[in-house]
């Protein structure tokens, strides 16, 4: 079995779980290979039985046949790997070394037992819709897709912004906000969540849009299929303005032409049996607990 392993902030008191979890997967007699930058950070702390025989840069670099990728971090990490495995299949797992973790989701007191449930193959397989941006000009390079959300947003401290919405060419509505959000239903526990959208099941075959600090206060988020084609016209004082497709960022102007649909292959998510939706959204989000006491 093919493990590949992934961390892009590496802090030093996360060293003795990573060693810890180094370590027992190697004791399962695992093939591991690591992102190069984590190898380096963490290569002082660790005594492997048998040295990567191979290092990972990006996508190039990973080999298809991978069997599974880790992800040591928070959502942010895991939202990174999604641009590593792009349409190749490769399962993802989080392991939360972050705060929140909707998407890391094992936690580091579960780490033994998810361990132990993934070697007998006790656990099941999530696919997550992806969004994907086109544009009149090349953005986001060779990974124009987003697990979390896409967003249109005012750059610096400008005025807001008007974003013209529009659902397979028919007018939806104009937005005056400081920006506007997409996300899919994984995303809608993210950014969207914050500005006042709903939480919607990552199976829901669906997006929402959810506008930022809207002028207009009758404004809500909006449900809609994922079967259609949303595009933008963007205007405002400024001559630039920001889009991002979950953590990365471009430049735009209003002369970009841009749309957002749903991407033709999804992501696999690894999920524990114990672990479920409703689970994790009761964990994070405190539902059903008193914490009067």
């Amino acid at each position: 079995m093919l493990v590949a392993l992934y961390n892009r902030t590496f802090e030093t008191d996360d060293i003795p779980t990573l060693q810890r979890i180094i370590y027992k997967l190697e004791g399962y007699n695992l093939r591991l290979i690591f992102y190069k930058d984590f190898y380096d950070n963490i290569k002082s702390h660790l005594r492997l039985q048998h040295p990567p025989q191979l290092l990972f840069t990006d996508r190039d670099d990973l080999p298809l046949h991978t069997d599974m990728l880790f992800s040591f971090g928070g959502d942010g990490t895991l939202l990174d790997t999604v641009t590593f495995v792009g349409d190749s299949n490769i399962p993802i797992i989080g392991i939360n070394l972050g705060r929140l973790g909707f998407l890391a989701a094992i936690s580091e007191h579960e780490i033994d037992e998810a361990l132990s449930a993934l070697i007998q193959g006790s656990y099941t397989i999530e696919k997550r819709t992806l969004l994907h941006l086109d544009a009149n000009i090349p953005l986001f390079g060779d990974a124009p897709f987003g697990l979390n959300e896409f967003t249109i947003y005012r750059k610096d401290s400008s005025s807001m912004i008007k974003i013209h919405t529009y659902l397979n060419g028919e007018f939806l509505n104009t937005y005056w906000a400081d920006g506007l959000i997409v996300a899919t239903p994984t995303g809608s526990t993210g950014y969207s969540l914050s500005c006042g959208g709903p939480v919607v099941f990552p199976q829901a075959s669906n997006f929402v849009i959810t506008p930022v600090a809207p002028h207009n206060l009758n404004l809500r988020s909006i449900v809609v299929p994922d079967n259609v084609i949303i595009s933008f016209e963007v205007e405002g004082r400024s001559d630039t303005f920001l889009c991002t497709l979950d953590s990365r960022s471009e430049a735009i102007t209003n002369e970009t032409q841009l749309a957002i649909r749903k991407e033709n292959f999804s992501i696999s998510l690894v999920r524990p049996h114990d672990h479920n939706f409703l689970k994790t959204i009761r964990q994070k989000l405190y539902w059903g607990i008193d914490k009067r006491n």
